[in-house]
């Protein structure tokens, strides 16, 4: 059998100039295991290039806290075969297999599958401000690697980039809502409806105090440069950002947990930064017991009509007390009542715990940011701190009603655990997303029209077309609803309301013979989206490739201040390259015949 040595993937990765690091290990090539090998776990694990983790390493603890005796140790090394992705259309993906000493931890992915608007003609879901998807893609692919199809969040990296949509100008509606439709860049049979939000920001002059309580894992797993040392460098970026007005406290937690920082003003920048610089790793990880400590001090020092939150960061790796994800998110759901709001920023690699994270974020009214490096603390903590820190509409879900006689399928690209019941959409007991101050919002159906052909479902012999019905009675003319593709309804509370509000916009139907041009935002979308369906090895792109997805992209920049699009088209680039190596290293695998 023919086998790539590893100082061949080396010489092949370094001439594409992929791996920012280089071949620096041995044994650092990307191992895939066969199709024919499925293992039904679910959370899944996967694992990256090797990383030596630091688990179970002794160091001095900080004030307050004890280290546990009993300390693990690093997995061994191990081959991780690939996993069964469960999916609502009965479909089993892949997911890239990696060889490795540690572990990561992802949800299953979840395919949303395409419905049929005579069977179901109403789509309701959350929405989601998560962006530590992207950040992750991104580390894997810097590191010379593809990312595990189960890290890939469409919606996450759509909602990473900022799109130019008219900002909301009144507080009792707090966002803006903007609809697009065009064609489809994968498939000229279908069209994009595009939905975009974008909240309210309001005027520099109206400063909210804000209640900070920085919940930070000390534990033995920490104890590396990119996370407990970056950890600290990202948290004094933001506290230097905060005015006497505001508090800060610091919460630490290893096998056990303990104030380190007492309630601060904020602009006391030196002393927050000396607590900071006092943190050293070590121990198991008891995040309960932390989180426990972490909301007692926030609602000792609660602002009434101020932001109080929680700012978790950590690898995720819980190992001692109560570590259960759903045990934890029930924790974090009966918190969230006090008005006290978590986000969690996750760091590191190796053992990092991306499922933990993300589900904590959700359950406490907040947000997910995975920072990997400096510059990406920056944005979250710096340049985005409103839409960070400060919510403008809780719970926020969207119910999008198709109309059967323009629409014959649709499917929504992403958010797929952000999924409602219809009937959720006006139980206003039902938990939902968040939005926060500037924050925007995206979110794609791919939606077959009638007539075009673009149908996956195939057509049923003994079902007749209401239109034909209509028309045979001479109904179709009439009716003023023929031209409307949908109508998209949004709830949402305002800050401090239980009962939600209701905003109803109508999408017409595109004219087919004088389109509108499309918007640098619809197309630049259309390019993530793309992206992130050929990550996640999504077979309805049919040929569109990354190439394609790269030209999509370059022709829709638009204004990029910061440089995260054009870093974007880097990745694209970098990851046709991976995957192009990819397909040829498991033809290498393939014996000779005879």
């Amino acid at each position: 059998m023919k086998k790539l040595t590893q100082s061949t993937t080396c010489l092949v990765l370094t001439s594409l100039t992929l791996m920012t690091a280089g071949c620096y290990r041995e044994n650092a090539g990307i191992t895939r295991s066969s199709p024919d090998q499925i293992a039904s776990d679910s959370p899944v694990r996967v694992s990256p290039s090797p990383t030596t983790s630091s688990k179970g390493r002794q160091a001095e603890m900080p004030m307050g806290i004890v280290s546990d005796e009993a300390v693990s140790q690093p997995q061994s090394a191990m081959s991780f075969t690939r996993q069964k992705i469960q999916s609502n259309e009965h479909r089993q993906a892949p997911v890239n297999a990696y060889s490795a000493q540690s572990q990561e931890t992802y949800a299953a992915l979840i395919r949303n599958a395409t419905v049929q608007t005579s069977t179901q003609a109403v789509s309701t879901f959350s929405i989601d401000v998560d962006t530590g998807a992207y950040s992750n893609v991104r580390r894997f692919i810097q590191n010379g690697q593809l990312p595990p199809e189960n890290a890939v969040r469409v919606e996450e990296l759509l909602n990473y980039f900022s799109y130019n949509y008219e900002a909301a100008t009144d507080t009792q509606v707090p966002f803006s809502v903007t609809t697009e439709v065009g064609k489809t860049p994968w498939n000229d049979k279908t069209q994009l409806l595009h939905i975009g939000l974008k909240g309210y920001v309001p005027p520099a002059a109206d400063t909210i105090a804000a209640n900070l309580v920085f919940l930070i894992d000390v534990s033995g797993s920490m104890d590396s440069p990119d996370k407990l040392g970056l950890l600290k460098s990202s948290i004094s970026l933001l506290s230097h950002e905060l005015s006497a007005n505001d508090t800060v406290s610091i919460v630490v937690y290893a096998g056990s947990s303990g104030t380190v920082l007492e309630p601060t003003p904020g602009n006391q920048h030196q002393k927050i930064d000396q607590a900071l610089n006092r943190l050293t790793a070590g121990g198991s990880t008891n995040g309960a017991q932390g989180i426990e400590l972490a909301y007692q001090l926030a609602n000792e020092n609660f602002q009434i009509n101020g932001i109080n939150r929680i700012i978790l960061a950590t690898d995720g790796d819980f190992n001692v007390g109560n570590s259960d994800v759903k045990s934890l998110t029930k924790l974090i759901t009966r918190k969230r009542e006090s008005g006290i709001a978590l986000t969690t920023l996750g760091f590191g690699t190796g053992n990092y715990n991306d499922q933990l994270m993300e589900q904590l974020a959700d359950a406490g009214n907040g947000s997910h940011a995975y920072i990997d490096t400096l510059g990406e603390a920056r944005k979250v903590l710096v340049d985005e701190m409103q839409a960070t820190l400060l919510t403008i509409a809780g719970d926020v879900k969207i119910q999008v009603e198709f109309n059967p006689e323009q629409v014959s399928e649709y499917r929504l690209i992403g958010y797929s655990n952000r999924q409602l019941a219809n009937e959720d959409f006006n139980n206003d007991r039902v938990d939902a997303g968040e939005i926060g101050a500037g924050h925007t919002v995206t979110a794609l159906y791919e939606i077959a029209l009638q007539g075009d052909g673009g149908e996956r479902h195939s057509a049923k012999r003994y079902e007749t077309s209401a239109q034909a019905e209509k028309e045979l009675n001479g109904v179709a003319s009439s009716d003023p609803r023929l031209d409307e593709i949908a109508q998209v309804h949004l709830r949402y509370k305002l800050p401090d309301e239980t009962k939600s509000r209701l905003t109803t916009h109508i999408i017409k139907k595109p004219d087919p013979e004088h389109p509108a041009p499309l918007s640098e935002d619809f197309l630049f979308s259309a390019s993530v989206a793309a992206f992130g369906q050929l990550l996640q090895g999504d077979n309805r792109l049919e040929s569109f490739s990354y190439q394609d997805v790269r030209q999509l992209g370059a022709g829709s920049l638009g204004d990029d201040p910061f440089g995260y699009r054009a870093e974007y088209l880097r990745l694209v680039d970098m990851s046709g390259s991976l995957d192009r190596f990819s397909r040829l290293e498991n033809r290498a695998d393939i014996p000779d015949a005879g």
